[in-house]
């Protein structure tokens, strides 16, 4: 898969373009806060429906205008297809695929799929549990429409549970039912999860290793309910959720489940998430996120688009080199100031952005 083009209109610090792009690499180049991220934002939210830089869609529409407009078109291994996005600060979010409205946004899923790489997504490894929770939601999300239905189905599900733990009298008998419902939902949640981690490993280990000219041994772990098949986890869940009911009640919070797991980062035996450096830290999260390009390609048959966001910068040499070695295979974007090592290369596209406009 790859895009063949991008329009905006009144989004971000962009007035209206069109771009026709390479089905190779393709560079925004530019100075700092010149519109170059706001590229990658609006291909991004064809993708997965919302932004990576904020949940309030207002944001994106220009100022001053009250509407914002987003169309990719990608040619596809089943032929061409195109997404619409329409923000309205009146009316909200519109979505279409082939020019027909979407009812629910999980039908999004999996129509424009995208990897994302910016110096932020070091949290991957560095911050909270939800950052790697966040990591395999999207890819999973974006792998799987049911997936995304049964995580949404969940999300509901916690937050009741929470308003019912809130409430001055919780009904006990009520509270029974949330919780058969949350160990339902949560156990898919938890097996999918550890079903993608498996399939990742392998990947993520060959990746990092080479990006690391072999010297670091990666190895990922899920860290949540026990159990490989649905009832064991299901009944797992139960038992945390007994068990951990009296402060439950007393927090107005639900402490276990699915929506507190998280994925242990080891680099050669040693626990990257407490002990690593900034450096293993950030080279972690790279492989994790090149991973998903083989994996997201095994899995549908079409090839992922690469979106890498002013990472160039947080590499040494032997890394970008190597990551450029990597990134061959598929359609790629990069946001950068400069990027000298794709001088004199024929399957670079180059985009001069200057304060919103292109050239």
């Amino acid at each position: 898969m790859y895009v063949k083009k991008l329009q905006l209109k009144d989004f971000r610090n962009f007035a209206g373009a069109t771009l026709t792009l390479s089905n190779g690499i393709n560079v925004f180049e530019g100075r700092n806060a010149q519109g170059k991220t706001n590229l990658l934002e609006a291909l991004y939210m064809t993708s997965v429906g919302k932004s990576m830089r904020t949940p309030r869609d207002k944001e994106l529409i220009r100022w001053e205008t009250d509407r914002a407009y987003v169309r990719t078109e990608v040619e596809k291994r089943g032929g061409s297809e195109s997404v619409e996005v329409v923000l309205d600060r009146s009316v909200g979010k519109c979505v279409s695929v082939n020019s027909l409205p979407l009812t629910r946004l999980g039908e999004l899923m999996g129509t424009v799929l995208t990897v994302l790489f910016s110096p932020e997504e070091i949290k991957i490894v560095k911050e909270s549990p939800s950052e790697r929770r966040r990591f395999a939601d999207i890819a999973l999300s974006q792998l799987s429409k049911s997936y995304f239905y049964r995580l949404n189905r969940y999300n509901r599900t916690l937050s009741q549970r929470n308003k019912l733990l809130k409430s001055v009298r919780p009904d006990l008998a009520a509270l029974e039912i949330w919780d058969m419902q949350l160990a339902e939902a949560g156990a898919g949640i938890v097996k999918s999860r550890r079903g993608f981690l498996a399939r990742l490993q392998p990947i993520a280990g060959r990746v990092h290793s080479f990006l690391t000219d072999s010297s670091e041994s990666l190895a990922l772990a899920y860290e949540g309910a026990g159990g490989t098949e649905i009832p064991e986890i299901k009944e797992n869940l139960l038992k945390s959720l007994a068990l951990t009911r009296e402060s439950d009640l007393k927090t107005g919070f639900t402490h276990v489940g699915p929506h507190k797991d998280d994925i242990g980062v080891k680099a050669n035996g040693i626990d990257l998430r407490t002990f690593g450096s900034q450096g293993q830290q950030r080279t972690a999260a790279l492989s994790l996120q090149l991973s998903l390009l083989e994996l997201m390609s095994d899995f549908t048959g079409d090839k992922p688009v690469l979106l890498l966001d002013d990472v160039m910068s947080e590499l040494d040499e032997v890394r970008r080199r190597r990551l450029l070695e990597l990134i061959t295979p598929y359609q790629t974007i990069i946001t950068c100031t400069e990027l000298p090592e794709l001088d004199g290369r024929e399957d670079v596209k180059r985009f001069r952005v200057v304060a919103g406009t292109l050239s």
